[in-house]
């Protein structure tokens, strides 16, 4: 498989080389790294003296000691790489061409993306399988500020979100346990509480001690990124490497969460300077990373150098998105080697008896942070859940048998819902869980599912379109292996196997594409193309008669069969789970798309009003065939002339619009006069 070279940039290298005493490759020190310093020996064929350097931070003192300690190219990185870069061709130059010729043109396949694409696809397929239910629960609103939430009712406990399943449905296990209250239950036991005061009969105080998380690799920093600032990964990679070659952070590119020794002594030195010296522990702290297949050959991602310049000291150098970023990865790296939080916890029970002699217990959760620790540099964001009361406020001192005076009990309805569609964020850290694709591939992977038209984005949520639908089912059920998550990851472990000399490249290549006797490799797999029926790969049945197809121009809905067939175009921003039967037919019932609307008095020419790709409008129709001496003649394509046609405005509507409407749309653009001498006549 060729490298695209820049052929000035070589030439230049060469010429430079022919004054140079010595070759100093300076690439990153990761696979792509090594094979980028392979490739220029390749090339440049140096004829002096060549040293590997490496460092992950761009400071003089970094600079200075990787020129002192310069090593060999390594080999087996290199075989990994170019593994990994002949595996992605094989695999796209192999299905890319099967989902044009039995999906759509111009799209591809690809050994993450493919798998990416299907995570979000099974997603949506969730949302669209989910069916609400409700429920509804009480809660107590007393007059010292705070509230509690009903918790049993003659013992039998309250329905909480956890007693639905995926679906939405209750439990099967939960549904003889729980007391599930509709409306008018709940409000008839809030109107038999009235007036009534709670009555303390338990409390239990526990301590609560939190650790700080690992700094920061570039799956987390992506993450963090996301859910604080609201960035894609694509921004935040492109954000974090301008901050690298600045000489800001260390190398951006990492799954390792250690710190090197230097690193440690610069923060805790930081936080004691800033916090106090309680505000650190006794030994410097060391993590072990969770990910699969993590490559630990860089430091967690941290400011450069030996001491740690604060966000405030580099605002005049930084731009507002370079400062935001480092000020994330320097709260982080700092508050990683702080002292833990600690809390006090506190949950406080309540009984009370209604008018109509029900047993009632209701809760009031709360904590008070004791000592901030970490907290003070850097708190985490805990994604919100719904109906999980807060616990992180304050009670005030009760004790027990106290009488507290309620001002309402109110009751309050709750839906389950659906899964929430992944965004870049999520997704990172799934395929992160999953051991699928590496730290320096997440961007590119979530910017090439949308490119392809698989995913777009709604807000921050990542959307499936109809296409991923077509395209994730046509690999499910023909290449069922090769987007299966286990196997993906284990291709991973494979290629960390070349890179530690324990697996040979090229036999691992040819097993892969040929397979063995009992294990059909991809060539293989993707022979037979007969074998997919393109009509099933791009219909999805709806209703006994109603399907979902996935056409060249977009997915569209068809009724009926023959020629009693119906059809109906799904709006582009409409998401797959939006879709369901009720509003299939709605779209369905609308003008099919097009109206005659009448005769062009001046032209004699019919006028239709159609619904098209990009909207309704409006056109003239031109007679098919011309009479001639008796002989019927079609017109030719090329000397047809090309009818007028004008979009409708955005206050009409295809389905209202009359003749009257179309003449004056169609008699756009007028001449309204001739600009001749600064006067228009």
């Amino acid at each position: 498989f060729p490298v695209t070279i820049n052929k000035q940039k070589v030439q230049e290298l060469k010429d430079l080389l022919k004054e140079s005493d010595e070759l100093i490759l300076a690439t990153d020190e990761d696979r792509e790294g090594e094979a980028i310093a392979w490739h220029l020996m390749e090339i440049l064929r140096p004829k002096v003296p060549v040293k590997r350097m490496v460092f992950n931070e761009i400071t003089k003192e970094a600079i200075l000691k990787a020129v002192d300690e310069t090593r060999d190219i390594d080999q087996r990185l290199v075989d990994a790489q170019e593994t990994r870069r002949v595996l992605d061709r094989l695999f796209g130059y192999r299905l890319s061409p099967v989902l044009w010729k039995k999906v759509m043109p111009r799209i591809s396949a690809g050994r993450v993306q493919s798998v990416a694409t299907r995570l979000i696809v099974e997603r949506e397929r969730e949302r669209m399988a989910f069916i609400a239910s409700t429920w509804w629960d009480l809660t107590a609103l007393t007059d010292q500020s705070f509230n509690a939430r009903l918790l049993s009712v003659d013992g039998k406990r309250l329905a909480t979100t956890n007693d639905f399943d995926s679906n939405g449905a209750l439990k099967e296990k939960s549904a003889n346990q729980i007391l599930l209250l509709n409306e008018s239950q709940a409000s008839e036991l809030a109107t038999s509480l009235k007036g009534e005061k709670l009555t303390v009969k338990s409390i239990e105080e526990s301590p609560r001690t939190e650790r700080p998380k690992p700094p920061f690799t570039t799956s987390t920093m992506q993450q963090d990124a996301g859910s604080r600032l609201g960035w894609g990964a694509q921004l935040t990679m492109r954000i974090a490497q301008s901050l690298y070659e600045g000489g800001f952070i260390t190398y951006m590119r990492t799954d390792s969460v250690n710190l090197s020794e230097t690193a440690i002594k610069a923060a805790r030195s930081a936080a004691k300077s800033l916090y106090g010296a309680d505000h650190i522990p006794d030994s410097p702290r060391f993590y072990e990373g969770k990910t699969k297949n993590a490559q630990e050959a860089h430091e967690a991602i941290r400011p450069a150098g030996e001491s740690f310049r604060t966000p405030g000291e580099l605002a005049p150098e930084l731009s507002r998105d370079e400062f935001a970023l480092y000020d994330l990865i320097w709260k982080r790296t700092i508050a990683s080697q702080m002292s833990d939080a600690k809390k006090q916890q506190m949950r406080v029970d309540f009984e009370v008896k209604s008018k109509t002699g029900q047993d009632a217990i209701f809760r009031a959760n709360g904590s008070v942070i004791t000592f901030a620790g970490f907290l003070a540099a850097y708190e985490d964001i805990v994604e919100e859940k719904a109906d999980v009361e807060d616990t992180d406020r304050r009670l005030p001192a009760m004790s027990l048998g106290e009488k507290i005076k309620v001002d309402e009990y109110s009751c309050e309805g709750h839906e389950t819902k659906p899964p929430a569609r992944y965004t870049e964020p999520t997704l990172v850290k799934k395929l992160e869980e999953l051991g699928i694709g590496r730290p320096s591939t997440f961007a590119s992977i979530i910017q090439t599912i949308q490119d392809r038209g698989y995913v777009a984005k709604r807000g921050r949520a990542l959307v499936p379109t109809f296409l991923a639908f077509s395209v994730t089912g046509l690999l499910e059920q023909h290449f069922t292996k090769l987007i299966d998550y286990e196997f993906t990851a284990a291709m991973e472990e494979d290629l960390d196997r070349i890179a530690n000399g324990d697996e040979e490249r090229v036999a691992w290549l040819t097993k892969f594409f040929y397979g063995t006797e009992n294990n059909p490799g991809l060539a293989d797999l993707s022979a037979d193309l007969g074998a997919i029926d393109a009509q099933a790969i791009n219909t999805m049945r709806m209703g006994d008669d109603i399907e979902i197809r996935v056409g060249r121009f977009g997915a569209y809905l068809q009724q009926g069969q023959g020629d009693d067939r119906k059809f109906a175009n799904i709006p582009e921003q409409m998401a797959p789970d939006e879709l369901t039967l009720p509003v299939a037919i709605e779209l369905l019932a609308k003008p099919s798309g097009e109206r005659k609307l009448g005769v062009d008095p001046e032209t004699g020419l019919e006028v239709i009003a159609k619904s098209g790709r990009f909207g309704a409008y409006i056109t003239e129709v031109f007679p098919e065939e011309t009479v001639e001496e008796g002989a019927k003649k079609k017109r030719k394509k090329k000397d047809a002339p090309k009818p007028k046609t004008a979009s409708l405005l955005s206050t009409m509507s295809l389905d209202t619009v009359d003749l009257a409407d179309a003449l004056r749309l169609l008699s756009l653009p007028r001449t309204l006069g001739t600009y001749q001498d600064d006067v228009i006549t």
